[in-house]
């Protein structure tokens, strides 16, 4: 009976999607074209963090809900009113299918492939080069996470959790630390004092003493 447990969880490991290795990287996107396909919902929901990266970015959509037109209304975004074509690729350095037709954003993940441009078809995992993590943003500080599009869900929660753990005094303190960056690099001191000082300014007892000070 335990034999047949253990031959039904094997199988059960089998069929199960295994999570592809994924490059961790923070991608500076200002001023870099990126083309968004759709203009609903879902495509609402992926605008604003390319928006925040300083893209310029490019709708393509036949209609737009409210949010949507009134970005492009207010110069924040482009939109042409029209269905997608390959040409729309050129020049776009990456490309979010966020429409509702699973087939249109798998034909353009085929097509950006083709063209060695990454994207990312929304819930879609096997047409996407790369996901939208879940993102806990402390100014500077940018907390990322991934589960490979595994668990979206899971992501979220530990979003919330570090969101916890990490308040929104550390936006302020990363600034801090960033200065006395530059003022040690500034200065002509061995590079490793230089070294041993700055994480001793990273420390979690120098982060206390700092909070202490500004309550």
């Amino acid at each position: 009976m335990a034999e047949s447990k253990t031959n039904t969880a094997a199988e059960r490991g089998q069929g199960a999607r295994q999570a592809p290795s994924l490059f961790p990287m923070f991608v500076k996107l200002e001023d870099r074209e990126c083309l968004v396909v759709g203009a609903g919902r879902i495509a609402q929901s992926k605008i604003p963090a390319l928006l925040e990266a300083g893209a310029k970015v490019r709708v393509v959509a036949p209609e737009a809900n409210t949010t949507v037109a009134e970005w492009a209304r207010s110069g924040r975004i482009t939109w042409e009113q029209r269905s997608f074509q390959g040409a729309d690729l050129d020049g776009i350095f990456l490309v979010i299918a966020a429409t509702s037709l699973r087939d249109l954003n798998a034909t353009i993940f085929h097509e950006a492939r083709q063209r060695n441009i990454l994207c990312n078809a929304v819930d879609d995992p096997a047409h996407c080069d790369f996901y939208y993590p879940a993102v806990v943003r402390r100014g500077a500080l940018q907390l990322a996470i991934s589960t490979a599009g595994l668990s979206p869900a899971l992501a979220q929660r530990i979003r919330r959790e570090l969101e916890e753990q990490f308040g929104a005094e550390y936006a302020a303190w990363l600034q801090e630390l960033g200065e006395a960056r530059e003022e040690l690099f500034a200065q002509d001191i061995d590079p490793e004092r230089r070294r041993q000082l700055l994480h001793q300014l990273a420390t979690r007892e120098s982060f206390a003493a700092t909070k202490g000070e500004t309550q």
